[in-house]
């Protein structure tokens, strides 16, 4: 006899067998023991879940010469037909390659004869969202009316995909994930009648590996003794599958949190020189950070070793949740722009330089901060604002200057070196600053009307004060924080307020912002350059 894979040599025979899904085995055993079966079903679930295991024992089970309370005795001859393949009144049939009109309709054509032995004629579609539009069309009328012999049993992973009028036709069942902790039960007995030697480690691993599927349990576990050893540990299954050790993981991880770049691409370049893949690496960091947030959370860990669980506690201790959380979305941004590179190596090794990155983790921060307030305003809810003297949340002071155009900044004029043009130059200041005076309250209720919130709060309790004719300065007495400069600094907000400080003056302006060490060393040297002039007579202009 030939060689049959694990999961169809322990596939369950009976609804006891079944594992994780006792909520639909429970009812079906009851509508069998009160001779209530329907006449469609519609089973759904993820794969390797058990469909097309209970599709089997039900269709045995309805026609099981001596059934044992709702299950099938597999003694009967209808029984061991069925199981071989040999009885032709169990017909199975896969949708994904038969899914034509034709294929339906031969079965309606089937279904006005009786069965052969059994006492039902039973149809098990499998992958039934395969099937195309007229194929479900010439499938309506017999699955809503079929004869008093015929059952159908159609199973799908996708049931979205099928029409209405066949989903209000069956009874459905939701086939759900199975848990760890009923797949390592289920591996044990597999185990132990294989003669093979595992782990309890291993054994969770490859429960976490299956993601909920039974039949892909048994498959990384038929993988594992492909090599003629009967024994298995993590490691084996780690080298099989690809999964990078909890060392070099941790190392990624802890120079991440320390911004070592150095040390992140040694980890990285470790693991790659092993022959791992990138998008399980990805994984398994994704899942170290998620499990660093469990122990924070919880204190306890099952997997790791009590090495593996001391480093994941130094890293608990120096790093907040927030971060951690955030680097669980950066990560999983990370692996979807290389799912689709052809260069996936040197984007991985970017990304990771990226996450090393201090002050572009600041930027990014405070870009999101900015996004998420623009965003909430709006949405039309504002915010609560006092008036214009309240004090702007900062804490430096910055300057910013405006210039006239090209065209209107030609006309050079000569240096004021007499006492005379000193006193008229400070008439003219005062001038300047009365004027500023009078149109910054304005330019401020404008920006508040306008519904320009982030730049009215971060410009309330300034004050204008122009320095020349082509030159504003606005002044933050309590200074200006980092995130208003980031406000500021924006390309929009330097226009918006460019063209109402232009529209104020009646001339165009043009601003840029100065610190206020560069505005202090701006002032002394223009004192210097006038100083020079007034003692060599030389006629000088500074454009700004």
């Amino acid at each position: 006899m030939g060689y049959t894979a694990l999961y169809r040599k322990f596939r369950p025979l009976t609804f006891s067998e079944m594992v994780g899904q006792e909520h639909i085995t429970k009812t079906l055993r009851n509508q069998i023991i009160a001779d209530r079966v329907g006449h469609a079903y519609l089973f759904n679930g993820g794969r390797g879940t058990g469909k097309t295991s209970a599709a089997k024992i039900l269709a045995r089970a309805i026609n099981c010469l001596n059934p044992q309370n709702g299950e099938p005795c597999n003694e009967c001859e209808i029984c061991k037909g069925a199981i071989s393949g040999s009885l032709t009144d169990i017909v199975e049939m896969d949708a994904a390659s038969n899914n034509s009109v034709e294929d339906i309709r031969s079965i309606r054509e089937e279904v006005n004869f009786l069965p052969t032995k059994a006492k039902y004629r039973v149809y098990i579609i499998d992958e039934v969202h395969m099937l195309s539009t007229g194929a479900f069309n010439a499938l309506l009328k017999t699955l809503e009316e079929p004869p008093q012999h015929v059952k159908f049993i159609l199973a799908t992973t996708e049931p979205q995909k099928l029409p209405a009028t066949i989903l209000s036709r069956c009874q459905r069942f939701d086939f759900k994930r199975i848990s760890n902790e009923d797949i390592i039960k289920r591996l044990e007995i597999v185990c132990n009648e294989s003669n093979i030697e595992i782990t309890k480690g291993a054994l969770a691993i490859i429960a976490t590996l299956s993601e909920g599927a039974m039949r892909d349990a048994l498959s990384i576990l038929e993988r594992c003794v492909q090599d003629g050893e009967n024994k298995i540990d993590e490691n084996k299954i780690k080298d099989l599958v690809g999964i990078p050790k909890v060392t070099f993981v941790n190392g990624i991880i802890q120079a991440i949190i320390e911004y070592d770049i150095d040390k992140a691409l040694e980890n990285v370049d470790s693991v790659l020189k092993e022959g791992k893949d990138i998008s399980n690496l990805i994984w398994e960091m994704i899942k170290y950070v998620k499990d660093i947030l469990v122990y924070q959370a919880t204190g306890k860990l099952e997997l790791y070793s009590e090495e593996e669980l001391s480093q994941i506690k130094s890293i608990s201790e120096v790093v907040a949740k927030n971060k951690l959380v955030n680097l669980i979305y950066q990560l999983s941004e990370l692996e979807s722009k290389i799912k689709y590179s052809t260069q996936k190596t040197i984007m991985f090794q970017a990304g990771i330089i990226k996450l090393c990155n201090k002050q572009a983790e600041i930027s990014n921060e405070i870009e999101e901060r900015v996004e998420k307030i623009e965003k909430y305003l709006k949405s039309g809810k504002g915010v609560a604002v006092s008036s214009e003297n309240d004090v702007a949340p900062s804490n430096t002071r910055i300057m910013m200057q405006t210039r006239m155009p090209t065209s209107q900044t030609t006309t050079q004029t000569k240096a004021q070196t007499s006492p005379g043009a000193k006193k008229q130059a400070t008439t003219e200041n005062k001038k300047f600053s009365s004027r500023s005076e009078e149109y910054w309250p304005q330019i401020m209720k404008d920006l508040k009307q306008s519904g320009k919130i982030v730049l009215y709060t971060n410009l309330m309790g300034t004050k204008a004060k122009e320095l020349n004719d082509m030159t504003v300065g606005i002044e933050f007495p309590n200074g200006m924080s980092s995130f208003g400069k980031t406000v500021l600094e924006k390309q929009e907000n330097i226009r918006e307020i460019s063209n109402l400080v232009s529209m104020a003056c009646g001339k165009e302006m043009q601003i840029k912002y100065i610190a206020p060490e560069q505005q202090s060393h701006a002032m002394t040297n223009e004192e210097n350059l006038q100083n020079f002039a007034n003692q060599s007579d030389i006629p000088f202009h500074i454009i700004e």
